[in-house]
């Protein structure tokens, strides 16, 4: 897809961070957006400032851990703009837990919304992008989908599967109209660990787990929108951002085992925990 102008997008978790950003950039450059988000509020927020570009916008509010409300969704978009032409399944959570001591409705919650909703948006849309004739699919992974952290076994199993998922639909649609980019993001200034649920049993300070977090988060969501939108463009089946990303999965390919005692080490840091054993 050289231009992004005059073509459809729609986004999922585009209230904030990355989703927003992107929604920003891609209107920018003359794309109508279809956002969705389950935070009405700062979806409009959202839309308001897209449509500054002269832009068509739709709002459509989505669980994307709701099959049925997905494909719904995606059936109001080609109703709504005549057209989809890209889709980016960008809505995620986080949640710290042991794993020993983790709920299996915790980890169902995450998995629905990081991996379902990357499978039901993909599946939903792509109909559509082969219609239109020149697709995309954008599915946002992260340093978690190739690098695990303790304590964040859902979330890194879910960003696992995701990259597994987009690896597999780019291969099987390389010869078609339909291009595939799984992104990976490494510290992005977003509300994500703010947001982020906690086991029962992670006695964690949370204003002090923010803060260690914080410091880790180098790259803005603009700068992350930027790149999605050049790896768009440029075909990118991988898309690595943020130089902590690069340096991790740098580290993974030629010390995997440095790798898993970095993140042990960067895991007690950032929660402040002295028994390894909850």
């Amino acid at each position: 897809m050289k231009t992004l102008k005059n073509k459809v997008a729609a986004i999922t978790g585009a209230a904030s961070g990355i989703g927003r950003a992107a929604a920003l950039e891609m209107a920018a450059h003359g794309c109508n957006l279809a956002l969705s988000d389950v935070n009405e509020t700062e979806l409009q927020e959202t839309a308001k400032l897209a449509r500054e570009y002269q832009v068509q916008v739709s709002t459509h509010i989505l669980d994307v851990s709701n099959k049925d409300a997905v494909y719904q969704y995606a059936d109001d978009v080609a109703m709504a703009h005549g057209k989809v032409n890209l889709i980016m399944n960008n809505a995620g959570v986080g949640l710290a837990a042991p794993v020993d001591t983790m709920t299996y409705d915790e980890c169902e919650w995450l998995m629905g919304i990081n991996f379902w909703g990357v499978v039901y948006g993909t599946k939903a849309f792509l109909p559509y992008l082969f219609e239109s004739g020149e697709g995309h699919v954008v599915n946002v992974s992260s340093l978690g989908g190739f690098s695990t952290t303790p304590y964040l076994g859902a979330y890194c199993t879910s960003k696992f599967a995701v990259r597994g998922f987009t690896e597999t639909l780019f291969q099987e649609l390389k010869d078609s109209c339909v291009c595939v980019t799984c992104v990976h993001p490494g510290g992005i200034k977003t509300s994500l660990a703010q947001n982020a649920r906690y086991g029962k049993t992670m006695e964690v300070d949370r204003d002090m787990m923010t803060t260690q977090t914080e410091k880790m988060l180098r790259t803005s969501p603009d700068r992350a929108a930027k790149r999605v939108i050049q790896a768009i463009k440029t075909r990118k089946p991988r898309l690595i951002v943020g130089l902590d990303a690069h340096l991790l999965y740098t580290l993974g390919r030629f010390f995997p085992v440095s790798l898993l005692k970095f993140g042990r080490t960067m895991s007690d840091w950032t929660y402040g925990i002295e028994d390894k054993h909850l």
